[in-house]
């Protein structure tokens, strides 16, 4: 599959996730989490991958929350699945066989915070900020 929110890349066994709206601060929206989903399926299962890395691209955020343009534009019903999509992601991350990591090299925010809180481990750089400023 042919991502465009998120780059996949697996390589000698460690697989790694790097969330890709740079411009954005790798906010959450549907269409990253669909890919994201997608992604998690296709790590699911590979036999030969034994470790997950998520991490953001660029240098400013691993996730900075909720695409909060995108959630503007929804009504109370596209609303209520956005935030489920988002706890399948989540489901999907913990039922992993494999442990996964977080890679966090910026700013993780609301639903980026709890995806690194999600994870088995998360290591992180000087540059990180942790928050729910929800």
């Amino acid at each position: 599959m042919t991502y465009e929110n998120i780059l996949f890349q697996v390589t000698d066994g460690i697989a790694t996730i790097s969330f890709n709206r740079p411009k954005a601060l790798n906010a959450l929206n549907a269409a990253l989490l669909e890919e994201l989903s997608q992604a998690l399926d296709d790590v699911s299962r590979d036999e030969d991958i034994r470790v997950l890395i998520l991490t953001g691209a660029g240098d400013k955020a691993f996730v900075a929350g909720a695409d909060i343009s995108e959630l503007a534009t929804f009504n109370a019903l596209q609303a209520k699945l956005f935030a489920e999509a988002g706890h399948a992601v989540l489901d999907k991350l913990q039922a992993l066989s494999i442990p996964f990591i977080a890679a966090v090299n910026g700013f993780a925010l609301g639903g980026g915070n709890e995806m690194a809180l999600a994870c088995d481990f998360i290591y992180a750089s000087d540059k990180a900020k942790f928050g729910l400023p929800e």
